[in-house]
């Protein structure tokens, strides 16, 4: 029995089993027969190809993602449309994008299969944050993406996070790029900004705040705000802001100000982009403070919430009250020796009862399970097996898991062991090794912060006239970005001085030097003047060579061509001594005669009113 011939499209591109279905389109395993590598095809359902919104945005995600090169970005490798004929014989072309294949799971399955429905706040925030290093990288390409979900983040097999569906993607610059168009809704209502919840015009900030909803259903297992979507879109636009905190406990309060600073409803109260969220949950990941504005927004936000019940003091035993009642009565007189008596007989029955329950005692031993606490920080660890009556037993160990970070422990969990017992507790202090972030471009300040969350120093800091960078930002690092180096290497910078290398352009044509100017960062000024040098020769220019700052004005005087100055000659007719001199002395002109190598009018092709002048310049009448 023969085998049917697996689907291809483009040429090249076989189309394996579904792995994915979503209301627009189904996702398909496939294989690149060229490269010979694993693919995901993203194929438009059949019953949304004649639809022009879909058909528009399928391909509108194609195009906004085909530009895009980063490690935390499902990248596209090709697209295309497939031709097939439909049961009435009409063709129909069905689009298709063929992507990175990513063997991992959403966000949204990691939730499900959670026994909490949420996430440990430090592998919430690794996560998260790298989700905003991904937003940072395509909002500097000029794209927001409009759609941050849990369904829309894959977290693959090693680990690492993708980005993907950039569906409804736009340009940041799109004035269209509202919430609705063509009366659909555009975003998850879970998830959307305020300002997408009114319609308005969205920007980098909108996925900021849509990462702060991200950020809260990891740590609580619930979005900020429930309901059906007309109810979520008013509490977008008008609730208090909650706090993870009020429905996880455990959240820290750095938690809590990245959330409430990140779900802001005035837009420029908000983190002013991706990077700055990114970075803040960088500085909690590695021990470091957080942003001053972020603490201070959330305490001022919490200053005017209404304060939570005090804490109940403790209940003091209901015995009867003492106080106030009678005096005990003086004992009876003989009572004496019969208490003595009843005394000492009691005591050695007392003592054999001590002994036999401290034997029975001695004799039980009472098991507790052992809690997984890996991919906890410390503290929660260390508190968590002292809840069960463990003692932990903490060690520090090179790892890549962020620092503080659980890693391993021993006995496993779910091991029996006795109450009491010590499990010991591996924690991460970072790998030997670390990764040189990329610094250049940024401001000298910022590339320090960020060499040092790397466990990187800065070493010696040099500076450079250039006109790539403005003044005091990088330049150049030694070691370059992404090189592995041991941690606590010295990472040496260079940066911009802010002035530039000006060179003396006298005599050259100012078309050829102004891209140079504009290239320097400079301003240009011309002027002009008449020169015999040719039209456009740069005469003089001020400053002259040297090293100026950058912005500043350089003024080039050009050459341009002398006014052409208009010789009218007269006629022997206009002139009257000539005339008169022709009227008296007729003879006058044949004189080649005479002279015939001084006087002009020997050569016969020169005009008549050359000749004219001539002989009246040199006529023996002319005084």
């Amino acid at each position: 029995m023969s085998t049917a011939a697996p689907r291809l499209l483009g040429g090249r591109y076989e189309v394996g089993e579904l792995i994915g279905r979503g209301g627009m389109a189904e996702v398909h395993l496939g294989h690149d027969t060229r490269l010979g590598r694993p693919v995901a095809i993203k194929i438009l359902r059949t019953d949304h190809a004649r639809d022009a919104a879909f058909l528009g945005r399928f391909r509108r995600e194609a195009q906004s993602v085909a530009g895009l090169n980063h490690r935390s970005i499902v990248a596209v490798y090709d697209s295309g449309e497939e031709r097939i004929i439909e049961t009435g014989g009409a063709p129909l072309d069905i689009p298709y994008i063929v992507m990175e294949y990513v063997d991992g799971y959403t966000l949204r399955e990691l939730l499900n299969d959670s026994e909490t429905g949420t996430l440990e706040p430090t592998e919430a925030a690794r996560i998260v944050q790298q989700v905003l290093e991904a937003l940072d990288y395509s909002h500097n390409m000029g794209i927001v993406h409009r759609d941050i979900k849990p369904g829309n983040v894959m977290i693959s097999d090693d680990d690492s996070v993708k980005v993907m569906d950039f569906g409804i993607a736009r340009a940041i610059a799109d004035t269209q790029a509202t919430m609705t168009q063509t009366q659909a809704v555009i975003g998850t209502a879970q998830y959307i900004s305020p300002e997408q919840a009114r319609g308005e015009t969205v920007d980098k900030r909108s996925d900021v705040y849509s990462t702060g909803c991200l950020l809260f259903e990891l740590l609580t297992g619930r979005t900020p705000y429930t309901g059906e979507p007309i109810a979520l879109t008013y509490q977008h636009v008008n609730a208090d802001i909650p706090l993870p905190s009020s429905i996880e406990p455990s959240v820290p309060p750095e938690l809590d100000a990245i959330v409430h600073h990140a779900l802001t409803k005035d837009r420029d109260e908000r983190y002013p982009d991706a990077k700055a969220m990114a970075e803040d949950l960088g500085a909690y990941r590695g021990g470091m403070p957080i942003s001053p504005i972020a603490t201070e927004r959330l305490d001022a936000a919490t200053t005017t919430l209404p304060l939570a019940a005090p804490r109940a003091e403790p209940v003091p035993r209901q015995d009867p009250e003492t106080a106030s009642m009678p005096a005990a009565q003086a004992r009876r007189r003989g009572g004496g020796l019969g208490w003595l008596m009843a005394a000492l007989l009691l005591i050695p029955i007392a003592l054999l009862g001590w002994f036999a329950w401290d034997a029975s005692q001695g004799e039980e031993i009472i098991q507790v399970s052992v809690p997984r606490v890996v991919g906890m920080d410390e503290d929660a660890a260390v508190a968590k097996l002292e809840q069960v009556q463990l003692t932990a037993d903490v060690e520090t160990v090179t790892d890549d898991a962020a620092v503080g970070t659980v890693v391993r422990q021993n006995p496993t969990p779910g091991t029996s062991v006795p109450e009491g017992d010590t499990v010991v507790v591996e924690v991460s202090a970072g790998p030997d090794e670390a990764g040189v972030p990329s610094v250049v471009g940024m401001e000298r300040g910022e590339a320090t912060r960020a060499i040092e969350n790397a466990g990187l120093t800065v070493g010696q800091v040099t500076t450079e006239d250039s006109p790539d960078q403005a003044a005091d930002h990088v330049l150049s690092s030694s070691p370059g970005a992404a090189e592995s180096v041991a941690k606590g290497t010295k990472v040496d910078l260079v940066v911009a001085s802010g002035d530039v290398d000006l060179k003396d352009y006298t005599g050259k044509k100012i078309d050829d030097v102004r891209s140079d100017i504009f290239g320097l960062k400079l301003k240009i000024k011309e002027t002009t003047r008449e020169s015999s040098e040719p039209e456009g020769t740069i005469l003089d220019q001020s400053p002259g060579a040297g090293t100026i700052k950058q912005g500043r004005t350089v003024t080039f005087v050009v050459a341009r061509e002398p006014a052409q100055t208009v010789t009218t000659t007269s006629s022997p007719s206009e002139t009257s001594e000539p005339s008169d001199t022709s009227t008296d002395e007729p003879t006058s002109t044949p004189t080649s005669t005479d002279s015939p190598t001084d006087s002009p009018t020997s050569s016969t092709s020169e005009p008549s009113s050359t000749r004219s002048t001539s002989i009246t310049t040199r006529s023996p009448a002319s005084p």
